[in-house]
């Protein structure tokens, strides 16, 4: 007989997705032609193909192949949702029509750095919209206004800082005014202002690169993984200084990837250790711990309606429905 103090066990996955025949790197949920309540999912492989899935049949509706073989690390749709991103290993950064089943490489951006890092957009469905990727000095971040991409400004620490790489980036925008949220190599986030091409303030976070953050903009308050053992909840203040808030034990030290659900309410990261974790935000109470892949989990997206899908080194896709939302 059960135990009634216990827990109940985790669930098993919705349904897993297979056929990548890669490891799985980058994950994003958009919009279906057909409307809201029916989202696709692409996928980013370590070979260079994209994936456009179909949750209702769970089946592949479309393949990308435009990074000549090298791993996809980031992909996002532009608003309203027919222009895809994907960023690859091959220093390409490219653009995709996908309207009315057109799947085309219609610009492409090149990167000059080879690090881990993914980009980022600012984007309100307006023609114009901003975009941060990791520059060509070794600590650079630049800014390109898009579709033009006419160079904003190119983000660099002050002399002698030693942050490293950029890691991970966030662009966003408070009254008006776009800033980014970098995690940088030495475990620290920076706050940048892109009119002013400054940084406002720091934070040490990690002991260890930081490998991924969300940032939660209404709440000004944000959240990072790293090669450590520990997630960081840090805020800014009205004075847009950055403070660690705290700091929260996991049992195997790395987070590939971590987001926030849309509606605020929860957050998954993606572990080294094969598992998914998902956590409570305002309070930070564990979940619940998902052990289902054989290999590290690289990334984790939630969809609109609260679905959540993982991708693994073990080239399967995991989608999960927890925690509905109300």
């Amino acid at each position: 007989m059960a135990n009634p103090l216990q827990p109940p066990p985790p669930p098993d996955p919705r349904f897993v997705l297979r056929g990548t025949q890669a490891a799985v790197h980058a994950l994003h949920f958009c919009r279906g032609a057909q409307g809201p309540g029916h989202p696709l999912l692409l996928s980013g492989s370590l070979h260079g193909l994209v994936h456009i899935w179909n949750l209702q049949t769970r089946r592949t509706v479309a393949t990308l192949d435009g990074h000549g073989g090298q791993c996809v690390t980031w992909l996002q749709t532009l608003p309203p949702g027919h222009q895809l991103l994907s960023q690859g290993r091959d220093l390409k950064l490219h653009l995709w029509d996908l309207a009315e089943g057109r799947n085309a490489v219609v610009d492409t951006v090149a990167l000059e750095s080879v690090g881990f890092c993914k980009s980022s957009i600012l984007a309100g469905g307006q023609p114009h919209w901003m975009l941060a990727v990791p520059g060509k000095g070794n600590d650079e971040v630049q800014i390109l206004e898009m579709p033009s991409k006419t160079p904003v400004c190119t983000l660099r620490p002050e002399a002698g800082a030693r942050l490293g790489m950029p890691m991970c980036l966030q662009l966003w925008q408070a009254d008006a005014r776009p800033l980014l949220l970098a995690g940088y190599e030495d475990g620290s986030v920076t706050l940048w202002s892109v009119p002013e091409r400054k940084a406002l303030s720091r934070a040490p976070c990690h002991p260890e690169p930081i490998l991924g953050l969300d940032f939660d903009s209404p709440r000004t308050r944000g959240v990072s993984g790293s090669a450590d053992k520990a997630l960081a909840v840090w805020s800014l203040d009205e004075q847009q200084a950055l403070k660690v808030r705290s700091t929260h034990d996991i049992t195997n030290p790395g987070i590939a990837d971590i987001t926030l659900r849309p509606d605020r309410k929860i957050l998954a990261t993606a572990g080294w250790d094969h598992r998914i974790r998902v956590f409570h935000w305002r309070t930070m109470k564990p979940l619940a711990v998902l052990d289902f892949h054989s290999a590290t989990v690289h990334c984790v997206a939630f969809a609109d309606d609260g679905l959540l899908a993982a991708g693994s080194g073990d080239q399967r896709i995991s989608v999960w429905s927890l925690y509905p939302r109300t």
